[in-house]
Parts: C-alpha cells; sequence; structure tokens
C-alpha cells in the first residue's frame, strides 16, 4: 500500500516589488516541479496571484533610503512577529528570502535555530556596503542564489555556498529594441521617475524641468512620462501641474513597451535602469534621498557606482547624476550630449550589449527552483538518515 507523501510548505518573503515579482516567477517554476507545494509568506499582488498565502503584504514594509526606515518602525516589527509567528507554527520545508536584508536575516536567524533550511535568492548588496554582514549570511544561511556575475566571487572568498543563477529579467525583458531612425524628426526620451510615492515627489521635478530645458534647445523632442502602477495619480498630477506648457501625459504602459518607443531614458536609480540597459536603451540615471540618507550612504558605501549597468561593467558605461547633480540644468546638459554624439552614441549602444552578455542566459527562476528542491530533497534525506 502506497503510504501518502505529505504536502511540503515553503514559506518565502519578498519584501519590495521587485522581489515579488521574481519570487511570483519562482513560485511558478517550484510548481511546475512539484504542484503539491504550499507557498505562504510575505509579498504582494504578484505572490497573491500565483497562489502564495500572504500573510503580511510588502507595500507596508517598503522603505527608501536609511532614515525612511523610522516611520516604518512598528510595520517592520509587526511584520517580523507575523514572520517568526509563521516559521514556529508552520515549520516549513524550506524558507526563501528575496533581497530586503536587515528584515530577512532577522527572519533567517529563527530558521536556523528551528532548523529549517535557508535560501536566499538576490543578494543584499554587502558587496557595496555593511560588508560585514557576510559573517551573519555564512551562519543563517544555507545557499545563495545570486544574480549579478561578480556576486559569486564574493560569496565564494568567504566560503559560503552560492550559484549565479543569471539575471531573471532576462526572462521578461525582450532582447535589444531595434534602434529608431530619427532623421525627419526629433529623438523622444523617456521619464521615468520610479515606483514609490517619495522617490517620484523628489525626481519628477527636475526630470520635468530637465524636460523643459531640453524643450527649450530643441522644439523637436518629445517625452513620454512611465506611470508606474504603484505610484498614486493624484499625486503624479500634482506633481505635473507646473509644467503643463510640456503636455506629457503619464503613459501607465510597461516600460518594455516605453523602451520601444523612446531613443533616451533619464530614469530613477533602480532595477529599470538595468532593464534599460538589457533593452539596450541609452540611460541617464539619476538619484536623490534625503540628506541624512545621503551622507549615511556616503560614509559606508564602498563602490564607485549606484547604477547596475556599471556595477556589472566595472566601469561607467551609462552617466550617474547623485544628489546635486541630479539638478535640471546637469540633467539636460547629460542628455543633450549624449543625444548630440552619433559616434558615442554607437559606443554606448556596444557597451549596453556587452553588459547584457555579462548577465547570463535567460532561465534564472528555473535554475533557483532547482536549487529549491535539491534543498529540500537533500534535507528530507538528512532527516531520515
Amino acid at each position: 500500500m502506497d503510504v501518502p507523501t505529505p504536502q511540503r510548505c515553503v514559506m518565502i518573503i519578498a519584501g519590495e516589488a521587485s522581489g515579488d515579482l521574481h519570487g511570483a516567477a519562482l513560485v511558478s517554476a517550484m510548481r511546475q516541479r512539484d504542484p503539491s507545494l504550499f507557498f505562504c509568506g510575505i509579498g504582494g499582488d504578484r505572490l497573491r496571484a500565483v497562489g502564495v498565502r500572504v500573510a503580511v503584504d510588502a507595500a507596508s514594509l517598503a522603505v527608501v533610503g536609511i532614515t525612511e526606515v523610522v516611520s516604518k518602525m512598528p510595520a517592520l516589527f509587526r511584520g517580523l512577529r507575523a514572520a517568526k509567528q509563521m516559521l514556529r507554527t508552520l515549520r516549513p520545508d524550506l524558507l526563501v528570502l528575496i533581497d530586503f536584508p536587515d528584515f530577512n536575516l532577522h527572519v533567517a536567524g529563527v530558521a536556523k535555530k528551528l532548523g529549517i533550511p535557508v535560501l536566499y535568492y538576490i543578494s543584499p548588496q554587502i558587496w557595496a556596503w555593511r560588508q560585514g554582514r557576510v559573517r551573519k549570511i555564512g551562519t543563517l544561511v544555507d545557499h545563495m542564489a545570486v544574480i549579478l556575475p561578480f556576486e559569486a566571487a564574493f560569496y565564494q572568498q568567504h566560503h559560503i555556498p552560492v550559484t549565479f543563477v543569471g539575471h531573471p529579467l532576462l526572462d521578461r525583458v525582450p532582447g535589444p529594441v531595434q534602434r529608431r531612425e530619427t532623421a525627419g524628426r526629433g529623438p523622444v526620451i523617456g521619464l521615468l521617475p520610479g515606483s514609490r510615492n517619495r522617490e517620484v515627489a523628489r525626481l519628477l521635478p527636475p526630470l520635468l524641468a530637465a524636460a523643459r530645458l531640453l524643450r527649450a534647445r530643441r522644439p523637436d523632442l518629445r517625452f513620454v512620462l512611465s506611470q508606474a502602477p504603484s505610484v498614486d495619480k493624484d499625486r503624479l498630477q500634482r506633481l505635473m501641474a507646473s509644467f503643463a506648457d510640456l503636455d506629457i501625459k503619464p503613459d501607465p504602459r510597461p516600460v518594455a513597451e516605453i523602451f520601444q518607443q523612446v531613443d533616451l531614458v533619464l530614469a530613477a536609480s533602480g532595477t529599470v535602469t538595468l532593464e534599460a540597459a538589457i533593452a539596450g536603451v541609452p540611460a541617464v540615471i539619476v538619484y536623490r534621498v534625503s540628506m541624512l540618507s545621503y551622507w549615511m550612504g556616503r560614509a559606508l558605501i564602498r563602490v564607485r557606482h549606484i547604477g547596475l549597468a556599471n556595477l556589472i561593467a566595472g566601469r561607467t558605461v551609462v552617466p550617474e547624476l547623485i544628489q546635486a547633480q541630479a539638478s535640471a540644468p546637469r540633467i539636460a546638459d547629460t542628455a543633450a550630449a549624449i543625444l548630440e554624439d552619433p559616434a558615442g552614441l554607437d559606443r554606448l549602444h556596444r557597451d549596453l550589449a556587452g553588459v547584457r552578455d555579462l548577465l547570463g542566459g535567460p532561465g534564472a527562476s528555473q535554475r533557483v527552483a532547482g536549487i529549491a528542491m535539491d534543498m529540500m530533497e537533500n534535507d528530507e534525506t538528512d532527516s531520515t538518515t
């Protein structure tokens, strides 16, 4: 008589929108291998859509910058209590952590005490700042699945099990878009101010002011403003009220579609700048946080770049305008210099293709799913021997 196999439980924590997206792809890949798996944890609409029982909504936990953590402390503590309770009550067969390090490493400590294996997918940027956290990761995490090529060597140096799985964006960002012919018409510039309300409030005014300066130089320029679904529409309209002369309307389409219609993007630092690089779209990266967050970051950060394309290339491929440099005149001058240098633009397109090549091939979610299933099976074997 066959004895039924008990349903296995996977707990997953994705504290931010990008983690929610990549986590959902991972859940789908794991379900292809074992449809009976039960998933629960912390995340957003993407994880809910693939059947994860979400106990805490990630939107209540997301923060930007160091000082912004303070206002979210009550929600973060509530989320930690809920995560720890789930671990103790459900005793999942595997805990999958996605980025969101300060929160997730606390949860990993509880899992370790309970003997629950921990897979960390999408590494914290400890190679950039607070490198001392690698010791904590070494004691709490059973396997790192990293998405940037240089991260594997970093963890190997510290004797932590690690696999470079490639970047999950390669599974959903189409190949390089076809370069558009600009003869007979003006270039189109995409404005990508970010996906969080506070981020948009800091970046959209200088981006629109830069658009005004660029339009004064070249009346044939056109602009597309990307509106992330997570951004408050009324707040966005208020920010745009002083720039009615530009006749720019928010565009809610996915950025992948916007990339097909633009020659250059002015973009908030973050994952979207790597999406642009994968799509072969030149970018100017802009970044602003509170002054306290900025100065604390400067004291702690150990890398020369903040843009992912530049970090992967190991050099400046696309310009970065940080804090005071992210002013309307500087943004406009930088964008104009790119558009007015055809030879430089050709080099930039070649450099972006090189960045894409360094990211590995598609299939990151499937590779992580394989690691996750192996970890659960090995844990089951160990528990029966």
